[in-house]
């Protein structure tokens, strides 16, 4: 192992909230992301060898934080020199998601297609909540590099950040007009992807969409799993849809592949030693982290 990076989904399952199906066993060590080197390889196992630099996800058995961890080949991509550990590590649990949500709602990565945007002639109005973190500042970039129209809403001292990863419009969430999610230019959203840790009333979001827009919520909780029903009964053109992300080589290898390009790329807001782990962990849990919080095993590179 080289690096791993610490994901919300990480200190969730530290507080027990897939209790009592997931950790299956303990002890449990935390840690969905791996980045490193192959140091041995299972048999069977053709498409790498020791000395291959690579990334993986390892959900739900985890691992990543220590100095070895196992992963399955079909959950693992090739890492080129171009991507360092850090910038690997941080890829597959929150790229990842950052991809399938805007995939969920419809939202095109290629800006030839988003020409023609949603079918109706034009691009995409998208809208990131939580824009400046793990997920959000991802999600932001894609549908950026997808040719669409971005509003993002995060803190007042990551609305620079934002608009510099790809946000035409940044809200602070902070006042009246983030709180509503209140476009300045008068945008209805046809897609949302709602990363922020804070739940948003189905009242603030459905008002702000156009009228076939779709919110994916990467964090559901009871109250959005019950909304999305209560929808489908009533057939509702403007939906909430729970994302349950289950990962694909495909796309690691994609996302791997546009951080190589220099197309796309992970924000860092520190990096921690194995050794200090718990400091990182605490910064992730904090929820003030800017993009993603790594532990590295050999230090900074």
């Amino acid at each position: 192992m080289e690096a791993t990076s610490i994901n919300r989904v990480d200190w969730k399952f530290q507080k027990g909230v897939a209790r009592p199906v997931m950790p299956r066993k303990f002890p449990f060590i935390s840690g969905f992301d791996l980045a490193g080197e192959v140091v041995e390889v299972g048999a069977g196992v053709c498409e790498f060898k020791p000395g291959d630099k690579v990334i993986a996800i390892n959900f739900p058995g985890g691992g990543g934080l220590a100095e070895y961890a196992v992963a399955s080949a079909s959950l693992t991509a090739l890492r080129p020199p171009e991507v360092s550990a850090a910038q690997g590590a941080c890829l597959p649990v929150a790229a990842v998601t950052a991809l399938r949500a805007l995939q969920t709602a419809g939202v095109s990565l290629d800006p030839d297609a988003a020409r023609g945007g949603d079918g109706t002639g034009r691009r995409m109005n998208v809208l990131v909540t939580g824009a400046s973190g793990g997920v959000g500042h991802f999600a932001v970039q894609l549908a950026r590099l997808g040719g669409h129209n971005v509003t993002a809403t995060c803190g007042a001292r990551n609305l620079g950040l934002v608009r510099e990863l790809g946000a035409d419009e940044a809200l602070d969430y902070g006042t009246p007009e983030g709180a509503a999610l209140r476009s300045p230019s008068g945008r209805r959203y046809d897609a949302v992807v709602h990363c922020a840790a804070a739940a948003v009333p189905w009242s603030v979001f459905r008002p702000a969409l156009a009228a076939a827009g779709m919110v994916v919520d990467i964090t559901p909780g009871l109250v959005a799993g019950a909304t999305a029903i209560l929808q489908k009964l009533t057939f509702s053109k403007k939906r909430l849809v729970p994302l349950l992300v289950t990962p694909r080589k495909d796309e690691m290898e994609l996302l791997v592949g546009m951080v190589k390009q220099g197309r796309f790329t992970a924000v860092i807001d520190s990096r921690y030693q194995l050794s200090r782990a718990q400091e990182g962990w605490a910064k992730s849990l904090s929820g003030h982290a800017t993009g993603k919080v790594v532990v590295e095993m050999g230090g900074p590179e």
